[in-house]
């Protein structure tokens, strides 16, 4: 067994076969379950905007955007590092990890509560007061959630899953319970709160190691010197989500708000599915992560995965957001098929080399990803923010547009930079082929049919997109496909599982 073989063995259960299988199977645990439950999210966003209205949501959609940003500078790369650490002492790795997370989400939890009153004074609205503290309270809840690091580390992601699955279940009915009992803005509070609470205690009472204290300063310093780039990236998306809510309130109003708060749901919801690629991956590369061939080609093959719904999905929205709003959401939202639709094809763009920062994370070199941030911040305030003001939805979709082509751009650098065999263009041409014939058969059908447009029409739409991009990914990515279901066949009792990456392991 070579020595990544043996590092991934020292930290991963795998059960007889290689890291390769581990991960193959981990990202199919992985996606059924954060599909399902990001589905559910994303359901519950569009079932309670159909209830609520478009004002009414753009309350939520302010504590939501205003405070969830606000947690984006608390994950700061806490449990990235505790993952890619290998410290003798597991245990009391995870109580110094512990430590550092619950003394992060003190300090933003205090400075979530100065902010309510600004954020209710900038945007005159003293209603957002009240769901404000109860969204604060929800952030304690979730810090009890810090042991499910521990899974997540040794890549049991059944059990990993299992408990994150509470908070998201258990918000959707409480959610659209509290809705269509009338509760309007408080229904999506509630749930939060209820959800973050019941994991936070499920995944505490059953953590694997002790939960207490361990402060040990020569750790944070090391926490802190992986983090603060991470923490930099965080504070300019944290920019880029505050800017586009103020100024949008400021310029269309609360039901502005409300639209911009909805289409971001759905980038939203193909980022968190990303994720969950990315997540199931960390820990493997943070395995091997001196190795660059095995990370290259673990790059390659999980973004072309990635790709195979992500870019369909973001076309399909854009396809048919004007359906969703007719058939679906209602005619109040008719304003925001624009926005939406663009940010389906952001989406689906943003699939390309999307997980690059976690091979930069994985070998510790996270400068490159604050650099990143930084630069799309800047293009998103000099272009997106002043056209959003001089034309409104229209002008935002432009700017973000914009951006995305610089978020682009700058990724194929630095994935270049890692990996200097990266046919970039190739690599665009095989993610985007299969969605071209889709979209033309829907456009073609579309024609016949003329400007009369019915519900049976457009599901057979939908049913005749979802066919053909199945087809031709089919046709286009049958070998990759195969290799990926051989990876979960379970070895042989008594023969050798297949190395690891083309190499023994």
């Amino acid at each position: 067994m070579s020595e990544s073989g043996n590092a991934a063995a020292e930290r991963i259960d795998l059960a007889g076969g290689s890291l390769r299988q581990h991960a193959a199977r981990g990202t199919l645990v992985n996606g059924a379950f954060l599909i399902g439950l990001y589905t559910l999210g994303l359901l519950r966003g569009f079932i309670v905007a159909g209830i609520l209205g478009a004002a009414e949501y753009g309350v939520w959609g302010i504590v939501m955007i205003t405070f969830t940003t606000l947690l984006w500078l608390k994950q700061v790369g806490v449990v990235d590092r505790y993952v890619q650490q290998d410290e003798a002492d597991q245990e009391a790795a995870f109580q110094r990890a512990f430590t550092v997370e619950l003394i992060v989400t003190g300090a933003f939890m205090l400075l979530m509560l100065a902010a309510i009153p600004v954020v209710a004074v900038v945007y005159g609205h003293g209603e957002l007061v009240a769901p404000s503290l109860v969204f604060v309270v929800a952030i304690a809840g979730s810090a009890l959630q810090v042991p499910v690091w521990i899974y997540y580390r040794r890549m049991d992601f059944v059990r990993q899953r299992t408990l994150q699955a509470i908070d998201p279940v258990l918000g959707f009915v409480v959610t659209i319970g509290l809705a269509v009992a009338g509760a309007g803005y408080w229904s999506l509070v509630v749930g939060a709160a209820v959800g973050a609470w019941a994991a936070g205690a499920a995944v505490f009472a059953s953590s694997p190691y002790r939960v207490r204290l361990r402060y040990d300063p020569g750790v944070l310093r090391q926490y802190v010197s992986f983090s603060w780039p991470l923490f930099a990236a965080a504070a300019s998306s944290l920019v880029i989500a505050q800017s586009s809510i103020l100024v949008g309130e400021q310029v269309l109003g609360l039901a502005g708000v409300g639209i911009i708060a909805l289409a971001s749901s759905i980038s939203n919801y193909a980022n968190r599915v990303d994720e969950m690629v990315t997540q199931t991956i960390y820990p493997a590369i943070c395995a091997v992560r001196d190795r660059t061939d095995l990370l290259f080609e673990t790059f390659v093959k999980s973004n072309r995965l990635a790709l195979m719904w992500g870019l369909p999905f973001g076309v399909g929205v854009a396809l048919f957001a004007s359906d969703l709003v007719q058939f679906g959401i209602g005619e109040r939202w008719r304003a925001g098929v624009g926005l939406i639709q663009v940010f389906g094809v952001i989406a689906g763009l943003a699939h390309i080399g999307f997980n690059w920062d976690a091979f930069y994370r994985a070998r510790a070199e996270t400068r490159p990803i604050a650099v990143w941030s930084f630069l799309c911040m800047l293009s998103f305030v000099a272009v997106a923010i002043p056209l959003l003001i001089a034309d409104g939805l229209d002008g935002l979709a432009i700017g973000m547009a914009v951006m995305a082509t610089v978020s682009l751009s700058l990724r194929m650098y630095y994935l270049g930079r890692l990996f200097p065999d990266f046919r970039i263009i190739r690599h665009i041409v095989r993610a985007v082929a299969p969605t071209i014939p889709a979209t033309l058969a829907v456009l073609a059908l579309r024609a016949v049919d003329g400007a009369h447009r019915t519900l049976a029409a457009a599901l057979a739409e939908l049913a005749l997109y979802v066919i053909v991009t199945a087809v031709f990914t089919l046709l286009l990515e049958r070998d990759l496909l195969r290799e990926v279901v051989g990876y979960l066949r379970r070895p042989q009792v008594g023969t050798e599982s297949r190395p690891l990456v083309g190499q023994s392991a």
